[in-house]
C-alpha cells in the first residue's frame, strides 16, 4: 500500500502508464503524462523556496493545474490547502493568513479580486498564476508576494531534492477548511496516513476498479470532492472534472464520458433524479453525503438509474468518512447511516463516555487511522472535539483520540446507526457546514443592523436553510440586508429568509440571544405543507 497520497499518481503510472488519468475539457492525460505534469508542479513550488512542512493555496476551479499544484506541494514536501473557488476575498485572505500560506496558485481573474486583500498576507511571499494573462500582463508583486507565471515555473525537480523532502505517513499533507459551530472557520489538518487510510477505505467498499471513470462534480476544497480524486488515483481509474453550470451538464458528461461514479450531495441528487437518463446509462454506482437523501429522492434514483448502486455515506472532515449503508440494505434501512467504513470503529456514547445500550441516543465518537491531527493552530477548539476514546486502557501511558463528533445518533441492535441531530447550532446546507456566527458577522460588518441572529430550519431540498433575523438601523430594509449579504458571502451562506425586528432579541437568564425562542416561528416555513 502506498505510503503518501502523491504515491497513488506515480505507483499507477508505473503499473498502466498509458492509462487515462485525468480529463478536463480537451485535455485528455494519461498517468504517465499526470505523473509528468505533477513533478513539473513540485519543481515550480521548489523555485520558489518552498519548505518541508509550510503550506501552499490552491484557489483555482476545477482544472488539471488545481490538481497538478495539490499533488505537487505533496511530492514536495509542503502541505497543500485547497480553497473553495467560490468564497469572497475576504474569506480567502483569512484562510491565507490563518495558515500562514507561503505560496498561493490561483488565476489572473482571481489574484485581481483577491488585489485588496492580500496586504493582510504578509508571509505570503510568492503568487503563480496559471492560466493566460491579461493583456496588459501580470503585475510584479501582489501584497509583499512577488508574482510568477505557473507555466514559466514549470521545472524537472532535482531528484536529491524530492528524496531529501521526502515526507512519512505522520507529516502534514494537507489542511481543509470548515466552519465551526462559532467563530471563523478551521482548519482541520490531515496527515499522509489520514488520506491515504481513508482512500484505501473508501474505494474497498465501493469495489473501484481501473475501469472505473468517476466524474468530479464536488468543490476539491471539500474533503468529499478531495475523495474523488484520491481513491480514482489509488486504484488507477479516471478522473473528468468538470465545473457545471447546470445538472443536465452532469447527465450530458456522463453520457459523453462513459461515467461509472458518481458523488453528489442531497440538493443536488433532488436536481438530478428529476432529470431524465438514458435507459443505457454507464454509472455502477452513486454515493451520497453531506446530509441526509430525502427517501424521495432515494427511490426516484432507484427508479430513473435502476442499475446503477446507491451508497449512503455519513463523514466528518475531522475524519474524513465515518459510515456507509451498503446498496444491498437500502431498502430494508432507507433512514440509516449505516455501519462504520472499514478500518474504522464508530461509538454512540453517553456523556461519560460509556457505550448507548441500542435504540439509545448518545453521541457519534469516531476512532482509527482516519481521524486527522486536529485543528490548525488553535489547541482550544481541538480539545473540545480531540478526545481520548471512549474504553482506553490505563495500562497505556499515551490515549489515543478520537473525534467526539457532536451529532447525536443512536444504534440498532444489529450496529446500524440513524441520525437524530447536532449538539450544536451548526447549519448544514447544502453539503456545507455553516457557522451561524460567520454568516452574523458578516452582516455586522456591513454597518446595518445593530443586532443579528443567524439559524438552520429544515428545508426539503437543501437539507436546511438559513434564516437571518436583524434588528435594523433607521431606514434599513430586509432587502439592504439581503443585498450585503450577497455582497460579502458564498451563495451558500446567504440566507434565505431575512426578517426585521424592531425591538432587542430576547434574552435567556445568561444574557444570550435566547436562539431557540426566536427560531420557533419559523422552523416550519419551508415545509411542503406550509
Amino acid at each position: 500500500m502506498p505510503d503518501l497520497i502523491h504515491d497513488f499518481i506515480f505507483d499507477s503510472a508505473r503499473r498502466t502508464p498509458g492509462a487515462e488519468a485525468l480529463v478536463h475539457g480537451g485535455q485528455r492525460l494519461d498517468y504517465a503524462a499526470l505523473a509528468g505534469t505533477v513533478g513539473r508542479a513540485a519543481g515550480a513550488l521548489l523555485s520558489t523556496g518552498i519548505q518541508r512542512g509550510e503550506r501552499v493555496a490552491v484557489y483555482l476551479d476545477k482544472r488539471v493545474e488545481n490538481v497538478a499544484a495539490m499533488f505537487g506541494a505533496a511530492l514536495a514536501g509542503a502541505v497543500f490547502v485547497p480553497v473553495n473557488p467560490l468564497l469572497k476575498a475576504e474569506q480567502v485572505a483569512y484562510i491565507l493568513a490563518d495558515c500562514n500560506v507561503r505560496v498561493l496558485v490561483t488565476s489572473a481573474e482571481r489574484l485581481a479580486q483577491l488585489d485588496a486583500v492580500l496586504a493582510g498576507c504578509p508571509e505570503l511571499h510568492t503568487v503563480l498564476v496559471a492560466g493566460a494573462a491579461p493583456a496588459a500582463g501580470l503585475p510584479a508583486a501582489a501584497g509583499t508576494a512577488a508574482v510568477r507565471a505557473w507555466d514559466e515555473a514549470q521545472a524537472q525537480p532535482d531528484p536529491a531534492t524530492l528524496a531529501q523532502r521526502r515526507a512519512i505517513d505522520a507529516d502534514m499533507a494537507a489542511i481543509l477548511y470548515t466552519s465551526g459551530s462559532t467563530g471563523k472557520p478551521k482548519g482541520v489538518v490531515l496527515s499522509h496516513r489520514n488520506m491515504v487510510a481513508g482512500a484505501c477505505s473508501v474505494a474497498s467498499y465501493l469495489e473501484l476498479t481501473p475501469q472505473d471513470r468517476v466524474l468530479s462534480v464536488l468543490p476539491l476544497s471539500f474533503d468529499y470532492g478531495l475523495s474523488q480524486l484520491s481513491t480514482a488515483f489509488l486504484t488507477g481509474a479516471t478522473v473528468v472534472l468538470i465545473n457545471y453550470l447546470f445538472p443536465r451538464d452532469i447527465v450530458k458528461a456522463v453520457q459523453q464520458e462513459r461515467i461509472t461514479g458518481l458523488a453528489a450531495v442531497p440538493p443536488l441528487w433532488i436536481q438530478l433524479a428529476a432529470l431524465s437518463w438514458p435507459d443505457d446509462c454507464s454509472l455502477r454506482y452513486l454515493t451520497n453525503s453531506g446530509g441526509a437523501m430525502p427517501r424521495a429522492t432515494v427511490d426516484a434514483l432507484r427508479t430513473v438509474l435502476p442499475a446503477a448502486q446507491l451508497f449512503l455515506m455519513y463523514g466528518l472532515t475531522e475524519a474524513f468518512r465515518s459510515t456507509y449503508l451498503p446498496p444491498s440494505e437500502l431498502a430494508r434501512r432507507p433512514d440509516s447511516m449505516g455501519r462504520a467504513i472499514p478500518n474504522a470503529q464508530v461509538m454512540v456514547v453517553r456523556p461519560d463516555g460509556t457505550p448507548c445500550a441500542p435504540g439509545e441516543p448518545g453521541e457519534l465518537v469516531h476512532r482509527g487511522a482516519l481521524v486527522s491531527l486536529g485543528y490548525w493552530n488553535d489547541p482550544v477548539k481541538t480539545a473540545e472535539r480531540f478526545r481520548p476514546a471512549p474504553g482506553h486502557n490505563p495500562a497505556l501511558p499515551l490515549a489515543e483520540m478520537a473525534v467526539w463528533s457532536g451529532d447525536t445518533v443512536r444504534m440498532d441492535e444489529e450496529g446500524y446507526l440513524y441520525f437524530i441531530g447536532r449538539s450544536d447550532d451548526m447549519i448544514k446546507v447544502s453539503g456545507y457546514r455553516v457557522s451561524p456566527t460567520e454568516v452574523e458577522e458578516a452582516v455586522h460588518a456591513s454597518g446595518l443592523v445593530l443586532e443579528a441572529a443567524a439559524f438552520g430550519v429544515a428545508h426539503p431540498a437543501l437539507g436546511q436553510a438559513i434564516v437571518l433575523l436583524a434588528v435594523p438601523r433607521e431606514g434599513v430594509t430586509a432587502g439592504d440586508v439581503l443585498k450585503e449579504c450577497q455582497r460579502r458571502l458564498p451563495a451558500w451562506m446567504v440566507p434565505a429568509h431575512v426578517a426585521l425586528h424592531q425591538d432587542q432579541f430576547p434574552r435567556n437568564p445568561n444574557g444570550k440571544i435566547d436562539r431557540k425562542l426566536l427560531r420557533q416561528p419559523y422552523s416550519t416555513m419551508f415545509s411542503s405543507d406550509q
